[in-house]
Formats: C-alpha cells, sequence, structure tokens
C-alpha cells in the first residue's frame, strides 16, 4: 500500500499548496514537507527491492486482463528514488529562485510541480505498459502550465511545441505499438525477458520497438527534440525538472523498460532489431553536441546537451546487452545530479547577475565562486571524468559496446566526450578570468556576489553528491543487476 501513497502525497500536496497560496511561508513550508514525506516513503521501499522482492497492486480492472497495475522492480526503483530526492533539494531552490526573480504566480508553479511528481512516481510504479501511458500522458499534461508559466507569447509558443510533439508521438506512435503489443502478446504486463518473443516475426518486431523508441518523445531522440530546447523559455526550476528530475527521465527510463520487460534483451539480440536505432542514437549524441557548441545562451546550450546525453541511455538500451542496459540505467542517475547542477548554476547566475549569455560571464566566477565551482564539477560529471559519478555510467556503455564488438558505438562516445570539453569547460574558464577592464582581483570585480542561500546550497549539494556517486557507484551497479537478466 506504500505504493499508492506515494503517488497520492504529492496530490495531497497539490491541495494544501492552492489551500496556502495566499502565504507564501506556509505555501513553500507545505512543498517541502510534502517532498520530503514522498522521499521518506520511496526510500522504505528500496530495502524490500534490494533484497529481491517486487511488490504488485492491482488498482483497476479495465478489461478482463488489463488492469491498472502498480509493481516494483530495480529500474523503477530506483528512478523514483532519484526523482523524489532531487524533488527536495529542487523546492528548496525554487524558494530562493521565485523569489529572488519575483517570479509571478508561484501558487500555479508549486502546484502543477506536485502534481507532476506523482506523475513520474506513477511512471517508476507502473506494472504494465498501459499503467505506464497513462501516467506518462498526465506527466505530459501536467508540466505544459510550467513550461508556459511567464504566459508570454514566446513561452506560449513554447508550450505549444513541447505539447505538440509530445502528445503527437505518444499519441501517434507510442499508442499504436501499446495496441500491437495487446494484439500480438495478448498482455501488457511487464515480464523478465520480455513477453514478445515467439509471438511475432522479425519484421513485426522491429516495426514495434520503432513506434515506441519514436513514440517516447521525453527520450528526445533526434528528430523528435525540439520540445526540449524550447521548453527552455521555462524558470530554471523548470528547467531542472524537465532535465534532471522528472520528464527526460521518464523518458529513457521507458525506453529502458520497453526493451528490457516488452522485448527482451535477447529477443533484440537474436533479430537485430535495434542496430539501426543505435546508430540514430549515436548521431544524436553527435548532432546535438556539435549544435549545443554553437549556443550562446547557456540554457540552450545546456538543453541540447541533455539532448546528447539522453542518447547515451538510448544507446545502451540498442545495444542489447546487459551490460548495455545496466549502463543507461547508471547514466540516469549520473546525469540527472550531474545535470540539475548546471541548470541550478544557470539560474543562480540569472537571479544573482543577471546574465543568460555565456559571452557575458567573463568574470562572474569571481564573484560567485561556489556556483561556478559547483558547475566545474557537474560539467566534469557530464563529461564522464573521474572522480564524479559519470565516469563509471560512460564507461559501462563503453565497455557494452566494447563487448557487442561495435568499435563504432566506442569511438562515438570517446569524441563526444571531447565535444563536451570543448562546449562546457569555456563556461567555467570564462567565469574565471577577470571581468573586461578589471585589474584581475575580487574585489574590483565587484566583491562576493552569490544568489540567495536557497539557490547556492541546493547546487553545491547535488555537485557534491556526484563526487559522491563516484564512490557508491558500485552498489548502484549492483542494485540494477538483475536488469542484465532480462
Amino acid at each position: 500500500m506504500l505504493m499508492p501513497l506515494a503517488i497520492a502525497v504529492p496530490l495531497v500536496g497539490t491541495l494544501l499548496i492552492v489551500l496556502t497560496g495566499s502565504r507564501p511561508n506556509l505555501r513553500e513550508t507545505v512543498t517541502i514537507l510534502t517532498a520530503i514525506t514522498l522521499f521518506a516513503i520511496v526510500a522504505s521501499l528500496v530495502p524490500e527491492v534490494a533484497a529481491g522482492g517486487r511488490p504488485r497492486l492491482a488498482l483497476l480492472t479495465m478489461f478482463p486482463g488489463l488492469e491498472l497495475v502498480l509493481a516494483l522492480e530495480p529500474l523503477g526503483m530506483a528512478f523514483a528514488t532519484i526523482a523524489s530526492f532531487l524533488w527536495i533539494v529542487t523546492s528548496l531552490y525554487s524558494i530562493g529562485y521565485m523569489r529572488g526573480h519575483h517570479e509571478q504566480n508561484q501558487t500555479r508553479f508549486y502546484a502543477y510541480f506536485a502534481i507532476a511528481l506523482a506523475s513520474a512516481t506513477g511512471v517508476a510504479f507502473a506494472g504494465n505498459m498501459l499503467t505506464l501511458f497513462v501516467f506518462y500522458e498526465v506527466l505530459t499534461l501536467s508540466t505544459f502550465p510550467l513550461v508556459a508559466h511567464h504566459g508570454t507569447a514566446e513561452s506560449k509558443r513554447a508550450g505549444r511545441v513541447y505539447l505538440g510533439i509530445l502528445l503527437g508521438t505518444s499519441i501517434g506512435f507510442q499508442l499504436l505499438a501499446i495496441i500491437g503489443t495487446w494484439v500480438v502478446a495478448g498482455t501488457l504486463e511487464f515480464q523478465d525477458g520480455g513477453i514478445l518473443a515467439g509471438r511475432a516475426s522479425e519484421v513485426v518486431i522491429a516495426v514495434l520497438l520503432a513506434l515506441y523508441v519514436f513514440g517516447i518523445g521525453k527520450a528526445a531522440l533526434m528528430p523528435f527534440h525540439r520540445w526540449l530546447p524550447a521548453a527552455m523559455v521555462a524558470p530554471t526550476p523548470v528547467s531542472a525538472l524537465l532535465h534532471a528530475v522528472a520528464v527526460v527521465k521518464a523518458g529513457v527510463f521507458t525506453v529502458l523498460k520497453v526493451t528490457v520487460y516488452v522485448f527482451g534483451i535477447d529477443l533484440l539480440a537474436d533479430t537485430g532489431a535495434s542496430g539501426w536505432l543505435a546508430y540514430v542514437a549515436a548521431a544524436t549524441i553527435l548532432i546535438a553536441s556539435l549544435v549545443a557548441m554553437t549556443k550562446d545562451n547557456l540554457k540552450a546550450r545546456l538543453a541540447y546537451s541533455t539532448v546528447s546525453q539522453l542518447s547515451y541511455i538510448v544507446l545502451g538500451a540498442m545495444l542489447a546487452t546487459g551490460a548495455g542496459a545496466i549502463g543507461g540505467a547508471m547514466h540516469i542517475a549520473m546525469h540527472a545530479f550531474g545535470k540539475i547542477t548546471l541548470f541550478l548554476c544557470a539560474g543562480a547566475i540569472l537571479v544573482a547577475a543577471h546574465k543568460t549569455e555565456i559571452s557575458e560571464m567573463r568574470g562572474l566566477g569571481r564573484r560567485m565562486p561556489f556556483t561556478f565551482a559547483a558547475f566545474f564539477i557537474g560539467s566534469l560529471s557530464i563529461i564522464g571524468l573521474p572522480p564524479l559519478g559519470g565516469t563509471w555510467s560512460k564507461w559501462q556503455l563503453i565497455l557494452a559496446a566494447a563487448e557487442a564488438d561495435q568499435l563504432f558505438f566506442v569511438a562515438v562516445l570517446m569524441i563526444s566526450s571531447l565535444l563536451k570539453i570543448a562546449y562546457l569547460m569555456p563556461v567555467a574558464v570564462r567565469g574565471f578570468l577577470p571581468a573586461p577592464g578589471s585589474d584581475g582581483s575580487s574585489s574590483s570585480d565587484g566583491g562576493l556576489r552569490e544568489a540567495p542561500l536557497f539557490c547556492v546550497v541546493p547546487l553545491c549539494f547535488t555537485a557534491l553528491a556526484s563526487v559522491a556517486l563516484f564512490f557508491y557507484a558500485d552498489r548502484l551497479q549492483a542494485f540494477l543487476s538483475p536488469l542484465a537478466g532480462g
């Protein structure tokens, strides 16, 4: 019963947030307490799953054999734990950002944020493809008002792109794949080893896989990626939600879930159905990195970086090996902490210095040393350099490609690391260079002018967490090891 309770808590929190909207201090206290409560419930389920337990609860029978079901396994448990924990961090950060930037409609912001976390938890706990699809769509609809939060013509246009692509791909492709799976297999349950083996021809398997992968638009595989850069008009906490906490992670989580528990790794390896999609993921990795290098706007650069990083996870899934699935799942966690650090830093720079363009940030690191130091650490994790957590997920993906005799993908991963150095390191380096016209001293650059404490503490914490993940990656890998037997 803790599983439905975990989904219900953010919904109850939404109601309380609306009721306390006229009292900001109380409203934000409710937000933080709700986030802490959700994390406590989710964390209490971890030991059961780690010990091999697979809790399951049928919520509603729609037709015979077609139910809304909640169930837990290591991949969903990891996603729910990461999302619920980072909600606490993002909620604390939002207080400093929303007040420091004098944002309007703050109650609406916190309310929809809570609904988004409830739906993300539902995605993580889904026991079959129907349940996952329902919560996936709720997540899209609940984050649309956050993308269009400012209400300007630009934000409304971005919201239409966001909603159009995500609903278009999910209804046009993913729903068709789900119906096809039901017709072929007679079930939508997630099972170890998949549910399609021996039930369809290789052609049907390949078509269904393509419909799923492109239908999961939140994974931002090219050419269905434009919604993600467009959504950067939203407030920075929303960008953090999109890129690290819930939305894109729900996308790549779903790709992994479908690969392991609907198709099965062995079936994909035997049929070769995922081979060409691996090349699409590789192309997305490189093209998005090259586009990122051209962007002067910091959030736009980080957005295309996310497009590239998500395809690491898709590539891991499409390699159709146990090591690839584990590497992709590990990268969900590593990228979450590294990328949320970078976006929190971008928001802190906007609040404290009112700068959005990288070309204008020279010298800011001397006034905002904690922010730019955190940005440097988060960048190293995204690049995949020790001692940061991103090292191990990228290493696992490289090993998976090498074991599959796919040296081309090893080269892609290596080249992408060099490209990430090229577009992330200049941000941190530029920040610590003397400001134009200064004598190089911090005092001449205006002294320390960090963002509010509620902004700075969370980004420092996530940066340190990226370091900690380097030393605890073996535990995460062991927890996710059942995926290799999928």
